[in-house]
């Protein structure tokens, strides 16, 4: 976690996704990681957005998450910010004062739990599975935004299919990924909202994504299952990770023989 403070008056801007991207990038450049930049693949690290999202005033304390399921990729970042302390996020300027380390955990088997999305979840839906899911398409091959009239089955399943990818490439080959275990990722999917977001992807090229926000609740099955959920807390959920979106959160945990009220403040 970096903790913040704003060295200006500043408004807070929304579109902060593509700077903060870009200092993440200079932070590794020179390392091992220098070459996911410009692959097609996820990069396998998440970051929330600076948070909490509001104006602020010169000397307010900010706070910004990474994740990754790589303690190198972020020992390389969190030397680059305690080096290099001057953080400008478009016109939001922070210095870093501190790099701490987190170690969040879904819990053994028997847990249960609500994870949060802490930025949007972009889900798009490919033309040729837009059929199956009863979909009208406009034609072409552009994918389509998952929308709350799509039912929930498309977005289960394009959750699972993304996060098998990140499984096959971070996680260990030999172990079974999310779509090779009975039962799915969580079991309950409280939908907050959708809106619509422009997103610099590349220099001078904007689109607008459709994100959705969600609280879903989960119960670790089994190690297997546990291993699932905490890649994706390292990785984040859906696509355009490395754009800041689909970062998650642990917002309550509780341990198999606690209450809900002992469980209620665990957030690691």
């Amino acid at each position: 976690m970096c903790h913040m403070s704003a060295r200006a008056d500043a408004a807070y801007q929304n579109d902060y996704h593509h700077k903060l991207r870009g200092r993440l990038w200079d932070a590794l450049e020179g390392t091992d990681y220098d070459g996911r930049h410009d692959v097609d693949e996820p990069p396998g690290f998440a970051y929330s957005n600076p948070f909490p999202p509001h104006d602020m005033q010169e000397g307010d304390d900010r706070k910004l998450l990474v994740a990754s399921p790589d303690e190198e990729l972020l020992a390389n970042v969190a030397a680059d910010l305690l080096e290099r302390p001057e953080l400008n996020v478009g016109e939001m300027p922070f210095h870093i004062n501190d790099v701490t380390s987190l170690a969040p955990d879904v819990g053994e088997p028997g847990t249960r739990g609500t994870i949060e999305t802490g930025t949007g979840l972009l889900v798009r839906i490919p033309p040729w599975r837009c059929a199956e899911y009863g979909i009208d398409h406009p034609g072409g091959d552009t994918a389509v935004f998952w929308q709350p009239d799509h039912s929930m089955e498309p977005l289960r399943k394009q959750l699972e299919d993304n996060l098998d990818q990140k499984h096959d490439r971070f996680a260990h080959d030999h172990l079974p990924g999310p779509s090779d275990v009975d039962g799915d990722l969580f079991h309950g999917y409280d939908f907050i909202k959708t809106f619509a977001v422009p997103v610099t992807v590349t220099e001078g090229q904007e689109m607008t994504y459709v994100l959705s926000k969600w609280r879903f609740d989960y119960t670790v099955r089994d190690d297997h299952h546990r291993r699932h959920l905490n890649l994706a807390l390292d990785v984040g959920l859906g696509e355009r990770n490395s754009l800041g979106l689909g970062f998650i959160n642990i917002t309550d945990k509780t341990r198999p023989g606690e209450s809900e009220l002992e469980g209620s403040d665990a957030f690691a």
